[in-house]
């Protein structure tokens, strides 16, 4: 599909101009949006226009844009969803971390003073 897509030098009409390709992974998940949002309505008015005649360049081409505009929407989507479950674990984790601690902190206060004395002097040698 990418193979395709560079050797027809494909351009996808944007907000912020005509984009190659590889400008589609800077874009932002609702721009991308947008521009397969656009791409649909052009490959429904295409296919309204005749149904006796074979698929013209032109639509293999609009097809294809559409293709890899929604390849790259997905995959954005999907590292997006990644990175939150990540942030997600790592809260999760710090927080699981410092109940730990202050579990150890409320053994430490409620032991005895000659087992602290004892742990000290164990640490100490």
């Amino acid at each position: 599909m990418f193979e395709k897509a560079s050797k027809l030098k494909l351009r996808f009409t944007s907000d912020r101009g005509l984009l190659t390709t590889e400008d589609l992974w800077d874009m932002n998940l609702s721009q991308l949006n947008i521009i397969a949002k656009g791409l649909n309505k052009e490959i429904a008015k295409a296919s309204e226009e005749d149904f006796l005649e074979e698929e013209s360049k032109e639509d293999i081409k609009l097809k294809l844009m559409f293709d890899v505009v929604l390849y790259v929407l997905h995959v954005k989507k999907d590292e997006a969803k990644a990175r939150k479950d990540l942030m997600e674990k790592k809260v999760k984790r710090d927080k699981i971390l410092e109940i730990l601690a202050k579990k150890q902190d409320a053994n430490l206060e409620n032991m005895s003073e000659d087992d602290l004395l004892k742990q000290l002097d164990d640490l100490s040698r």
